[in-house]
């Protein structure tokens, strides 16, 4: 979950206002700077479910809060993730949330405030990068975040669509409770996080998250249920599917819909086989899944693929804090050599041209600053939209916001930024 405060389209010139120092969040305040972040969206309360959640989640020395006299007026805070990146290394990354401004606050550069001193706290942990969800996306562009990740929703009338379900031998679907289940499906989640870029390790707490069932957010769906693909001999784990069932009778006629929050499978013929599950349960006429990677291999499964109506949304937003750094620990698709002249008003400790070299797929890269001619200039928000593999360099070309300057060098760092699997965030925070 990543907050944020708005644009307006058009206000009048701001009065004038002494700056608001940032302040690190104690435990004792938490409730007040959660509350502004409730009202910053508007001001329904989260269920409680959730709202003990974040609690749990939040690292005190990583929240940041803005006052107003006695009063909670702006709030930001970081996880400590881990992500997987292109090559498959998974790095320390922070991971942007709770950030509000109240309405009575904005125009004042308390978001600015809050988004440089988070980024000099990131910088000063050794973290190379940081990612978000937004809310408003056009707010980060300005703070140096490029979007670098798509997300996928399905919505498929289940009866019009077939999945081949080609027989496994020795598996079996069992259903099984989501909490006591749990454990197992974390390590089978842990096995995908290096294979697919941008997919976050769930640190201890985080297996909480997908979990979350609270009545009051469930809008008329069942409780969270889930189906385990098992080897029949031995029970070992090799996939799992969780969701929940929304009935519906119109005319006495059953057309529940069938919500799906997640599907993990070690091999494509498990995969398969929890996807035709879902897609012939009784008493429903449709599934909708509102999170899937754009390359899903279910738009390949199919019979059908129009009938799966994907739409795209975007996802999630990369900031390279630490250009060296963050450039020289993924991998790269093809053998790259060129000078990038790199803009970042918001960092200046990463603007200049840095030399980035490496032979080729699971060799190890340098990228270090130089005085050399460019071949390419780009902004670090372009970076941070390139980096994961998902959005090409050369599209960014293509609108305007990366420019050439040696013949052939956008084909070739195009090609070595480029990853084989689409990147894709699993879930938000």
């Amino acid at each position: 979950m990543t907050p944020d405060a708005a644009p307006a389209a058009s206000a009048a010139p701001a009065a004038t206002h002494e700056p608001l120092p940032v302040r690190p969040l104690r435990a004792e305040d938490w409730d007040s700077w959660y509350r502004c972040l409730e009202v910053a969206f508007g001001g329904e309360e989260d269920q409680p479910e959730a709202r003990q959640l974040w609690r749990d989640l939040t690292e005190l020395d990583r929240s940041l809060t803005v006052r107003d006299g006695e009063q909670v007026v702006a709030s930001a805070g970081a996880f400590s993730f881990r992500m997987s990146v292109p090559g498959g290394a998974v790095l320390p990354t922070a991971g942007v949330t709770m950030v509000g401004v109240l309405p009575t606050h904005r125009r004042r550069g308390v978001l600015t405030s809050l988004m440089r001193r988070q980024l000099a706290d990131v910088r000063a942990r050794g973290e190379a990068l940081a990612v978000l969800t937004a809310s408003e996306p056009a707010i980060y562009g300005r703070f140096g975040y490029g979007l670098a990740t798509w997300r996928m929703e399905i919505t498929a009338p289940s009866p019009r669509v077939g999945v081949p379900r080609t027989p496994v031998d020795g598996l079996r679907l069992r259903l099984a409770d989501p909490v006591g289940s749990a454990p197992a499906c974390e390590q089978l989640y842990a096995t995908r996080v290096p294979l697919r870029p941008g997919m976050l390790e769930r640190r201890p707490g985080w297996e909480r998250w997908p979990l979350l069932d609270a009545p009051g957010s469930r809008e008329g769906a069942s409780p969270l249920q889930c189906v385990l693909a098992e080897d029949a001999a031995s029970g070992r784990l090799l996939g799992y599917a969780r969701y929940s069932v929304q009935t519906s009778w119109p005319g006495d006629i059953p057309a529940g819909v069938v919500k799906v929050r997640d599907v993990e499978a070690a091999s494509p013929e498990v995969y398969a086989q929890l996807w035709g599950f879902l897609l012939g349960l009784d008493l429903t006429d449709s599934v909708n899944a509102p999170n899937r990677p754009v390359d899903d291999p279910l738009l390949h499964l199919v019979d059908d693929p129009r009938r799966l109506r994907p739409t795209l949304g975007d996802a999630l937003f990369v900031r390279l804090v630490d250009v060296g750094a963050a450039l020289r620990a993924r991998g790269y698709a093809a053998p790259v050599g060129v000078v990038l002249e790199v803009t970042d008003d918001f960092c200046p400790w990463n603007a200049g041209r840095w030399r980035l070299e490496c032979s080729g797929p699971g060799k190890e890269a340098v990228c270090d600053p130089t005085t050399e001619q460019a071949d390419l200039t780009l902004s670090v928000r372009e970076l941070g939209s390139a980096y994961l593999g998902g959005v090409t360099l050369a599209a960014l070309a293509a609108a305007g916001r990366v420019r050439e300057l040696r013949p052939g060098a956008l084909a070739e760092a195009s090609r070595a930024f480029a990853s084989d699997v689409a990147p894709w965030l699993p879930h938000g925070f």
